[in-house]
């Protein structure tokens, strides 16, 4: 999700400091790019029995293969040229093991059905965003000359390029649905610098819209936003801008930033199996920790002291993380801002979600994890329950045993999460949105807990 000028600073400062180096560099990843030994092979095949077989590029070496019902796994080749691939994110060398061809060839053999690389229309833009920034986009459109709905697709926190990375601009036009992407400001050729302003970006998102529309013409059928993360406060906010079809978020949040952190630090604690008397102490933490950061650390460091010195000897303090709380507490002060002023993003910290959700007439869908540990859900849910029960257009899906990403995992003995796919229909449920505005009863085992215009389940 978000993440603070600080938490860059102590992870870049971990080699210095004892101090947990839970967060990223925030846009460390802007200088990600795919594998250049397999990226000749990045795109769609397409199988004899109709389905597809989606091969992307991943951050790193290799490949990462993905189908409509969720199933994925990273490939890598060998030096023999076979691939090998491991189930979802996980090093067990279990599942469908595709082999592909030359990248001439451009052929895929899955599970013993030969697959052809797609061929695609795509069309590459540049627009303006919002302060005049160019940024530069792609549309891709379903065959035939005939309306298509168009998602725009709205980044996360990452700063790669979402030109390189996102995959739905190859498999959703393969179910029909066209989609508009663009690498955000400070990314893949994308003039200005990376930024978590959810106003700059959501303008950014905004203009978007509106390119995918002049670039479609009259191809352009229901038109829409579709974003995830982050996206989940940016792609509202760009539809109260600019008149749009349909918002579809995934693993978003209906609060602010500063309460995901503390959510996160509840839900580490609680995991540890401390009570209601230490998560009280904690909010008193959070709420320091929340103050100090809102600010860019202006208000000064006395807030820090003062609950380091009244818990710092608690057995619980320890096991305090969340997404910037357990490094501000374990970090010298000189050193945070020492380092600090350099890696300041601008996040929106003070935005509020809800007056966007409670004035926005867009028909909305939401899909939630329901084992978040990224983006805890619990407040959201009530929160886009209670909008729905009260008429606004917003339906929730929610998926148990997944999380961030909508993604299923196993426990094992030591009680750690392997992630080892998509949930079933998550895919699916995204696509039918945009298509239609509607939803069929099932999608896997995904549970509605609203719709619009409707009861939840």
């Amino acid at each position: 999700m978000s993440r603070s000028w600080f938490a860059v600073a102590l992870a870049i400062a971990s080699s210095v400091v004892a101090a947990p180096a839970m967060a990223q560099f925030p846009g460390g990843d802007a200088g990600a790019r795919p594998d250049p030994a397999a990226v000749c092979h990045v795109g769609l095949y397409r199988l004899a029995d109709g389905g597809w077989v989606d091969v992307a590029p991943i951050d790193g070496k290799g490949l990462r293969w993905r189908r409509l019902d969720g199933s994925t796994g990273r490939m890598t080749q060998d030096a023999e040229g076979r691939w090998t691939s491991t189930r979802g994110w996980t090093d067990r060398v279990e599942g469908p093991q595709p082999q592909l061809g030359s990248c001439a060839e451009g052929r895929l053999v899955f599970e013993g059905q030969v697959g052809e690389r797609a061929a695609w229309n795509a069309q590459e833009t540049t627009f303006v965003g919002h302060g005049g920034v160019r940024l530069k986009g792609r549309l891709i459109l379903p065959p035939g000359d005939g309306p298509a709905p168009i998602m725009v697709e709205v980044h996360g926190s990452e700063a790669a390029s979402a030109l390189d990375f996102n995959a739905y601009q190859r498999f959703a036009p393969a179910s029909g649905v066209g989609v508009f992407v663009y690498a955000k400001r400070g990314s893949g050729g994308s003039e200005g610098r990376y930024t978590q302003d959810f106003h700059i970006l959501a303008e950014d998102a905004a203009a978007a819209v509106r390119e995918a529309r002049r670039m479609a013409g009259n191809r352009a059928g229901r038109v829409g936003l579709h974003g995830g993360s982050q996206g989940g406060w940016i792609a509202p906010l760009a539809a109260s801008l600019t008149p749009v079809d349909f918002v579809s978020v995934g693993f978003g949040l209906a609060y602010g930033a500063l309460a995901e952190d503390s959510d996160q630090v509840m839900l580490d604690l609680q995991a540890k199996g401390w009570g209601p008397d230490v998560l009280e102490k904690a909010r008193e933490i959070t709420a320091a920790t929340g103050a100090f950061t809102a600010s860019n650390g202006r208000i000064g460091f006395a807030g820090l002291e003062a609950v380091r010195a009244r818990y710092g000897a608690e057995p619980w303090f320890a096991d305090i993380k969340g997404e910037f709380t357990g490094m501000l507490l374990n970090a010298p002060n000189e050193q945070i801002m020492a380092l600090a002023p350099k890696f300041d993003v601008g996040t929106s910290w003070d935005y509020d979600p809800l007056p966007v959700l409670n004035a926005l007439n867009t028909p909305m869908l939401w899909i939630q994890a329901a084992n978040d540990t990224e983006a805890p859900p619990e407040a959201t849910r009530r929160r886009l329950v209670d909008l729905s029960a009260q008429g606004r257009p917003i339906t929730v899906l929610e998926y148990p045993n997944t999380d961030h990403g909508i993604i299923r995992f196993e426990i094992g003995p030591d009680g750690r999460r392997s992630e080892i796919g998509y949930a079933p229909g998550y895919f699916q449920a995204v696509l039918d949105w945009a298509r239609t505005g509607r939803l069929d009863p099932a999608y896997g085992d995904g549970r509605f807990l609203a719709r619009a215009g409707g009861t939840a389940r």
